[in-house]
């Protein structure tokens, strides 16, 4: 439960959240000075490098584990809504991710809102996804990953892909995904200590820009989801957007998708970046990991449209 840990990321929201009450009018770059605080409530992980990479102008951030399979790599969008987060404020998460898997992550600096509107976020991703094929990488030893904003992107990737007629990924990873820019299935508003409806929406207004946040674009909860490749969504068991996790889940599932939901019990908005101190986001990384091998290696799953719900009878949650 929330009150057996010490629940940092919790505390560095009622920060946040206090700042930006105190502060109604903070500029843009401020939140984003602020927010790229995100990375303290993790811990270093341990065996992993960094390394810069220019991708025809495009920044990203390579992170390194000591011991990867040099034919896997994962593709990750940094959450923020479009507006804020960076690869630095990332690194540690993705850091963890890289280790788990045993595989190298790119972590890419796409253009943010609202210098650069929706899909200017989108098209980096696919120009960094092009570049990592020309690297040598088999589309099915890609994983497409994300938090937040970078969750809707890390979905948003393969609807764009199907639309260019690219080859998929061999996965995706989606962290607290972004997929109710509308505010029509947000369950936690008491408990949500960052990203209640009014952030959410009005983030999306900023990203956006008045463009449509209901295409499968903008939202691939909208997008026919047949033909997706397998799909990791985890979740907060406090966070607004556990709504629309669920509501995804449901449709993926409907769709013959292999698609797996991991819920992790009063846990706040992408939990995960507080790997290393929270027993919760160091198992769901985990848990990712072994998730995912045996699908980017070819092999069967064992099960398919895993549930934490099917499970939570005789499963014990943190």
């Amino acid at each position: 439960m929330a009150d057996r840990f010490n629940d940092s990321l919790r505390s560095l929201y009622l920060e946040w959240t206090s700042r930006m009450q105190g502060d109604p009018n903070m500029s843009i770059q401020s939140m984003r000075e602020m927010q790229e605080s995100w990375q303290t409530v993790a811990t270093e992980p341990l065996g992993v490098t960094y390394e810069d990479v220019d991708i025809d102008s495009l920044k990203a951030l390579w992170c390194i584990p000591a011991q990867s399979n040099p034919e896997l790599a994962v593709l990750y969008f940094h959450g923020g809504g479009f507006i804020v987060g960076s690869p630095m404020s990332h690194r540690k998460l993705a850091g963890h991710i890289a280790r788990a898997v045993g595989a190298r992550v790119l972590v890419i600096a796409y253009r943010r809102a609202p210098e650069h509107p929706f899909p200017a976020q989108l098209d980096d991703g696919v120009k960094a996804y092009a570049w990592l094929l020309e690297q040598g990488y088999s589309s099915d030893n890609l994983v497409s990953a994300g938090d937040s904003a970078g969750g809707t992107l890390s979905l948003a990737i393969v609807e764009k892909l199907r639309r260019l007629e690219l080859p998929l990924p061999g996965a995706v990873l989606a962290i607290s995904p972004g997929l109710d820019w509308e505010g029509k299935w947000m369950v936690n508003q008491a408990n949500d200590k960052l990203a209640s409806k009014e952030v959410i929406v009005g983030m999306g207004s900023i990203a956006f820009a008045g463009g449509s946040v209901t295409d499968p674009l903008s939202n691939p909860l909208y997008a026919d989801l047949a033909g997706f490749p397998p799909v990791y969504v985890a979740a907060g068991g406090h966070e607004n957007l556990l709504g629309a996790a669920e509501k995804f889940f449901d449709k993926a599932s409907a769709a013959g998708i292999d698609v797996h939901l991991d819920v992790a019990d009063e846990r706040q908005h992408v939990y995960p970046f507080a790997v290393g101190n929270d027993p919760e986001a160091d198992r769901t990384i985990n848990d990712f990991a072994a998730w995912v091998l045996p699908r980017l290696e070819g092999k069967e799953p064992e099960t398919a449209c895993s549930d934490w719900r099917d499970e939570a009878a005789t499963t014990p949650r943190r």
